[in-house]
Order: structure tokens, then sequence, then C-alpha cells
């Protein structure tokens, strides 16, 4: 069987007894990074093979964790943080079982989508999610642009090396209105800038660091 199951995205207490029970029953841990999965392992005592499972090798260890689950094994998928298969390696391993006929769960847990829209402070649902936005320049206009209209409340995961850049683009599509940028949600430093996407494009000129989630207000009304 295949789980796909999510793990903290800062504090490590913030995992389900249902995630620790499956991580302690699995055949194997396909991670993105085994030290990082390995602190997380070691402080409920889980000791289970680890394999490396990222967007660099996805493709390649495919046919590989296949065999495992046809074979019988149980496999659980996790990511350094957050819920596999979102903006995670993951989907591809699910999409691939799901059309082999293989049992297949998702639990429920971590993810830094829903702490971000409600901390902004803006109108929590509908909301969309869009993940990361394109990497070229050209791409991203476009993208920025067919959501410039929408009535739902926007959600992004941000680089920090590219907050800049990437408000800029908003500022001059969207135009200023209400939005949050939202870092290093149930860590230490978790911090909500609130404002518009100009007060806040300031704030980041001072430097920020740490996982960011963007989210910014609907369109107005026309």
């Amino acid at each position: 069987m295949l789980t796909l199951v999510p793990t903290p995205i800062g504090n490590l207490e913030d995992i389900t007894l249902r995630a620790l029970r499956v991580l302690r029953e699995a055949d194997l841990i396909a991670c993105e990074d085994t030290r990082t999965s390995g602190i997380l392992l070691k402080k409920y005592n889980i000791k289970k093979p680890l394999t490396s499972f990222h967007l660099h090798n996805e493709n390649n260890k495919l046919d590989l964790l296949l065999k495992k689950l046809h074979d019988g094994e149980n496999i659980a998928v996790i990511s350094d943080a957050g819920t596999p298969g979102i903006s995670d390696p993951g989907w591809i391993l699910l999409k691939r079982a799901l059309e082999e006929g293989l049992e297949v769960d998702v639990l429920p847990g971590a993810s830094a989508v829903l702490p971000a829209v409600l901390l902004s402070g803006l109108e929590p649902q509908p909301f969309i999610f869009l993940g990361f936005p394109p990497e070229k320049s050209g791409r991203r206009e476009k993208f920025f642009e067919g959501l410039k209209d929408s009535p739902f409340t926007l959600c992004f995961y941000i680089s920090p090396h590219k907050v800049e850049k990437n408000l800029n683009e908003l500022l001059k599509i969207f135009g200023d209105r209400p939005a949050a940028l939202v870092r290093e949600i149930s860590k230490l430093h978790q911090e909500a800038i609130r404002g518009t996407l100009t007060s806040i494009l300031e704030r980041v000129k001072q430097g920020v660091k740490g996982e960011l989630v963007l989210v910014i207000s609907p369109a107005s009304p026309v």
C-alpha cells in the first residue's frame, strides 16, 4: 500500500498519531532529504529504511517503488515539510499507483496553505491555491494576467530570493490591493506581514527569509 503522509512544517509536534503509526508500520519511507526526515524520525524513535525521493529523481525511482508496491510492501511518502504531492514529490507516484490498481491513501495533516489564508485576515472562502508561480518571466506574466480579475482570494508559495521580483510584477498587473505575506508558519519566527502589495514590497526590501506564503485579496467587483 502507498500512503502519502504529511509531516510538520515547523514545530515537530505538528504530526498526527495516525501519521506516526503509518510511518512505524511502513516497510520503506520515501523522503526528499534523508537528513531532514531523519530528525523527525529520530524524535519519535522510528527506525525504518529510507530512500531519497525528490523532484530531481522522482521519475527514476518510479519503477522501483511501483515494483515494491506490487510485491505487497507498504511504502510511506513524506516531504521535508507538509503534505507530499502538493508542490512536493509524490503526485506522480500516486497517479501511477492509481492507474495500476494499487491501494493508496493520503493522510490529513500539516500544510502551510490553510494557516496562511486564515492568518492573512482576508476572506478565507472561496480561495484558490496556485503553488509556486512559473519560473520563466514570460509564462509568469501570462499566469498573473490570467488571475488579475479573479473573484477569489489567491494563495501562492513564494521563494525568498524571488519575492521582491514577484511582488513588483504583481503590483504592476494587479494594482495595489490588500495582501499578506506569511512566513515561517509553525516555527519560532512565524510572522504575518499584512497590508497592501506596496507596503509588503517595502517591508521585503529590508530583507525577508524563510518559507513564504503570499495571500492576495480578490479583484474588486466591477
